[in-house]
């Protein structure tokens, strides 16, 4: 069992019509056919979004993602309309709401990989591979691939792990040129993030984007994009390969839960506890020491 420890309800605002919960995001539609989309201060691990919260966690990922929207424009078009609330929203929803165009989006994790690190290394220890992708011998956590590899994911509702699939399964369910298109879009994107992240010190290990049609037909960027909770991020300076590196999300978390000091047996299927104050406060710093490495300015809170 898992998914929400407590699920959360919806926001009612004249005008909109909520349309999703998501772990991290609420999705409403507007009268004009525009999307809008919250990013809560929710977090998850382990498959189950948390009875805590990070306040101000959604402001740095909507904040983060509107910096790289900027930089990656020239490589792919976004859904971002405004990062302006509707009328009558919530005092709130000030910085963490984007408007968007809506997109009949394409249901595959367009994960791009540079380090080895997560569900890529466990599936590598199995069998030399990550995603189908067979790689060289002798790599061990943290370890920089020869080059850059497209590892598709297929989205799982809320409690659910996304399932790794082989470039060859995206083919056949899409076709050969779409698939072929997310890869080299994802690669484009991954190399041009890594290259800024790098030269702010930081190590952009691997990212997830998500890509839709809009009503020309065009595939365009959609959801979130470089943010820490799509990224692994690393400071460059404490990577160290054959251990699990130091990261900028919500790892200090995750550790505290598989600890003796949690009391949770994550295997039991009970749900997890509520997070200390002093864990919500250390994660909250680890999100906003990347939204300041990487724009040089600190998160508006």
């Amino acid at each position: 069992m898992s998914g929400f420890v407590v699920r959360p309800e919806p926001t009612r605002v004249e005008g909109l019509t909520h349309l999703h919960t998501g772990k991290v995001r609420d999705l409403y539609s507007t009268a004009d056919g525009h999307l809008v989309m919250v990013a809560s201060d929710r977090v998850s691990a382990y498959d189950w979004v948390l009875p805590t919260e990070i306040p101000g966690k959604g402001r740095v990922l909507t904040q983060l993602s509107l910096w790289w929207f900027e930089r990656l424009g020239d490589l792919a078009s976004d859904h971002v309309v405004s990062d302006v609330p509707p009328e009558g929203a919530p005092a709130d929803w000030a910085g963490r709401t984007l408007v968007c165009k809506p997109l009949d989006m394409v249901p595959v994790e367009c994960v791009a990989r540079g380090h080895l690190a997560g569900s890529g290394l466990a599936e590598y220890r199995a069998d030399g591979t990550v995603c189908g992708v067979q790689l060289p011998g002798g790599l061990t956590d943290g370890s920089l691939l020869p080059e850059p590899v497209f590892t598709p994911a297929v989205k799982a509702e809320v409690g659910e792990h996304d399932e790794n699939v082989s470039y060859a399964a995206v083919a056949d369910r899409h076709g050969e040129a779409l698939a072929a298109e997310l890869r080299e879009r994802t690669l484009r994107l991954y190399e041009r993030g890594r290259e800024i992240a790098a030269e702010r010190g930081v190590i952009l290990a691997d990212t997830k984007f998500e890509f839709g049609r809009d009503r020309d037909g065009t595939l365009v960027l959609g959801d979130e994009v470089l943010t820490p909770d799509s990224s692994r991020y690393w400071p460059a300076d404490e990577w160290a390969p054959g251990k699990p590196q130091p990261s900028f999300d919500k790892q200090v978390l995750r550790d505290w839960l598989t600890s003796e000091a949690s009391g949770w047996d994550r295997a039991s299927g009970a749900p997890p506890p509520a997070l200390p104050d002093n864990v919500v406060e250390h994660t909250l710093s680890r999100y906003a020491e990347i939204h300041l490495r990487l724009t040089g300015s600190e998160p508006s809170l």
